[in-house]
Order: C-alpha cells, then sequence, then structure tokens
C-alpha cells in the first residue's frame, strides 16, 4: 500500500470513527436520557406514521449502527442504515426549515453524505471488517 493509500485509509477510518461517535451519542441520547416513549410523542408530534414502530428502531439504528462504525464492522450495512435515517429526519423534521442548522437540514445532509461516503469506500484502515476480510 503506498503512502498516499495508507493515509486516505486512515482519513476515512477518522471520518467512519466520529460519525459512529456521533450516531451512538444521538441513539443513546433517545435510549438513555428521552426514553423511547418521549421520542414515540416527538415522532407523533411531527407526523411521523407509526411513532411506536419507528422510534424504536430509529434509536436502534442510530445507536447500534453507530457502534458498528465505530468498531468498523458491517460499515457498507451501517452506512445504508444511516443514509435511510438521515432522509427520514430531513423529510419528516428539518426540510421545512431550509438549509442552516439549527432548523434546517445542514448537518443532517453532512451526515447523509459521510455515510454516503463510507459506503462506498468501505471502513478504511482499522476495522473489524478489514480484518475479518484478512482471515478468510
Amino acid at each position: 500500500m503506498s503512502n498516499s493509500s495508507s493515509l486516505q485509509s486512515w482519513g476515512i477510518t477518522l471520518l467512519r470513527v466520529i460519525v459512529g461517535i456521533v450516531f451512538v451519542m444521538h441513539g443513546g441520547e433517545k435510549l438513555f436520557v428521552y426514553g423511547i416513549h418521549h421520542v414515540v410523542g416527538y415522532f407523533g408530534s411531527i407526523g411521523v406514521p407509526s411513532p411506536a414502530l419507528f422510534a424504536p428502531v430509529v434509536t436502534a439504528v442510530e445507536f447500534l449502527g453507530g457502534l458498528a462504525m465505530i468498531l468498523g464492522l458491517g460499515t457498507r450495512w451501517a452506512a445504508v442504515l444511516l443514509i435511510f435515517d438521515m432522509i427520514g429526519v430531513i423529510l419528516a423534521a428539518k426540510l421545512s426549515g431550509g438549509f442552516f442548522a439549527p432548523a434546517g437540514f445542514e448537518y443532517e445532509l453532512t451526515l447523509l453524505v459521510a455515510n454516503l461516503s463510507l459506503l462506498l469506500t468501505g471502513p478504511g484502515a482499522a476495522s473489524l471488517d478489514a480484518r475479518i476480510r484478512k482471515r478468510s
């Protein structure tokens, strides 16, 4: 692996780990701070269909998907789920607020594209995915 290629792989690793931390924190907040019942109520208030179904699903996707990202385990699968999560957030809660945060969708769009990048590139240098691939 060339030096440039190695640096790119480590750059992807940094992106993956930080994106994972962000999602673990958001999923953990929903799970351990607000509680699923408050997330259900919020989802219902913004018009998310079947909030009792989607609140725990979104919470699990964010928390477990974030853990998967940190570990680099099933990175591309986690990225796909987190991309759909961000599309849902943008459409349900942020699009009407314009582009700029806090009401707008710029933050969620950034996370969506970060996950799209990880879907396209894979997990980077230090990942369980790479370790598993080496054993095969």
